[in-house]
């Protein structure tokens, strides 16, 4: 006697109704139709950042500075602006045509950086090695961070007039300039970047059999290489402030010189155009850092914005 657990009113499912439904227009399986959304009931997901419009990445980032000059050229026509306190987009393009028609503005970016190279090669070396010493050995950090710490907190420019006495008035003391804005920047984030290895991954080497230099070598610095990479850019934005104070440090040439002249004059126009150059310069060498950055550091996935 068998008893069935099937309700009363139930009947076995025909095989050839399943097939019917299965192979029915919208719901194949194996075949290449897809099912509607509007069917099914579903709306498909499409990401927030394909529904906005594209616009070209390099129009969205010359827009604010173009706007900025018309604005400026609108003011300069009406008169808001007079040309004794700001001249006009015009104008200054006029007068760095003339510089560089004369050669005046080639020779004087030559002369700046020639002191920039100086400056940063010296400081580069300097305070890498300072962070080296303080940051691979304990008795390094006692001996060199605490005096560095010190003068790191005396604004170099403050220090001029002892530059002046000490090496002269020659090219000297502009170079001295430079590279003490340089030195503590890069002092600090190769510091950092050493004593922010990770260390499990210490652990990892030694276990592996890493030497000390191997470890130094194979771990440590290109741990660091992310933060000297950021020094190297805040060194380079320093160094060519420190290039504005060290050119009219008794100068007669490069740009720093071409602005005291231009003040002595009240040329606006002349004095506008040296700083363009030196935003376009420091522009540039951010620039240079960058790709070097992109191409050291390809092994680190970063967030690059949405």
């Amino acid at each position: 006697m068998s008893i069935s657990h099937a309700p009363p009113d139930s009947q076995e499912p025909d095989i050839s109704d399943i097939s019917q439904q299965v192979n029915s227009p919208g719901n194949a399986v194996g075949s290449d139709a897809t099912p509607d959304a509007t069917a099914t009931g579903l709306e498909p997901i499409v990401p927030a950042s394909s529904r906005r419009t594209r616009v070209p990445r390099w129009l969205r980032r010359t827009t604010g500075p173009v706007l900025l000059l018309i604005l400026w050229q609108l003011l300069s026509v009406t008169g808001v602006l007079t040309p004794d306190v700001l001249a006009s987009p015009g104008r200054i393009a006029q007068v760095a045509g003339d510089l560089i028609a004369d050669g005046s503005l080639a020779s004087a970016m030559t002369t700046s950086l020639q002191r920039v190279a100086g400056g940063l090669l010296l400081g580069t070396v300097i305070g890498t090695g300072l962070a080296l010493v303080s940051g691979l050995f304990r008795v390094g950090e006692d001996i060199v961070d605490a005096p560095v710490q010190m003068l790191r907190t005396v604004p170099f420019v403050g220090l001029i007039p002892l530059f002046i006495i000490w090496f002269g008035i020659g090219e000297a003391p502009k170079i001295a300039i430079i590279t003490l804005g340089v030195t503590f920047p890069l002092y600090l984030n190769v510091y950092a970047g050493i004593r922010g290895v990770d260390s499990q991954l210490i652990e990892a080497g030694e276990s592996l059999g890493l030497s000390r230099w191997g470890l130094v070598r194979h771990v440590i610095l290109p741990g660091a290489l992310p933060g000297a990479m950021t020094g190297l850019r805040y060194s380079l934005g320093i160094a060519w402030l420190a290039l504005v104070f060290a050119e009219q440090v008794n100068a007669d040439s490069g740009i720093g010189f071409l602005m005291v002249q231009a003040r002595d004059f009240l040329r606006t126009d002349v004095i506008v155009v040296c700083l363009i150059v030196y935003a376009f310069l420091g522009l540039l060498a951010d620039f240079i850092v960058r790709t070097l950055e992109r191409l050291l550091l390809q092994w680190r996935p970063t967030f690059t914005g949405r």
